[in-house]
């Protein structure tokens, strides 16, 4: 790979550091994400490594369940405040709900596992209870004339 300066990347370098498409960064930058990006002479964006902690702090977010636009209000805050002082009571008030989230769809998964493991006991049972009433070589169609 190479770079102009050190440290410094190109969107397709700092796209495969970071795993995301060259669109979804441009994205970020656009929605106010990524809002330090550098461009050179001729309208290149250049991407520091900054913009690579940023974007992998992104990618973690999203994994943690927030939204685009929870991101974007957080980063609105941070560039008000300038620290974290306000950022990280949000953020972990954001994380507190999704966690309460994951545990309410987990309890609905595990309703619908019994519910499906209910049904399909009562399948088998049917299953089992036609298969006892036909005679030996002779077919459903047969036992019914």
């Amino acid at each position: 790979m190479a770079r102009g300066t050190e440290g410094t990347y190109a969107i397709g370098e700092i796209s495969r550091l970071v795993d995301l498409s060259q669109r979804t960064i441009r994205y970020y930058e656009e929605i106010g994400l990524l809002h330090s990006v550098r461009r050179i002479e001729n309208g290149k964006r250049v991407y520091t490594d900054d913009d690579v902690r940023r974007l992998k702090f992104i990618n973690r977010l999203k994994v943690l369940g927030l939204s685009l636009a929870e991101m974007v209000e957080l980063e609105k805050i941070y560039r008000k405040q300038r620290n974290n002082r306000e950022i990280l009571p949000k953020l972990l008030q954001i994380l507190d709900e999704r966690a309460v989230q994951i545990d309410e769809r987990v309890g609905q998964l595990v309703a619908l596992k019994k519910e499906i493991r209910e049904y399909q006991q009562r399948l088998r049972n049917k299953v089992l209870q036609d298969a006892t009433q036909e005679e030996p070589g002779m077919t459903g169609k047969e036992m019914r004339s």
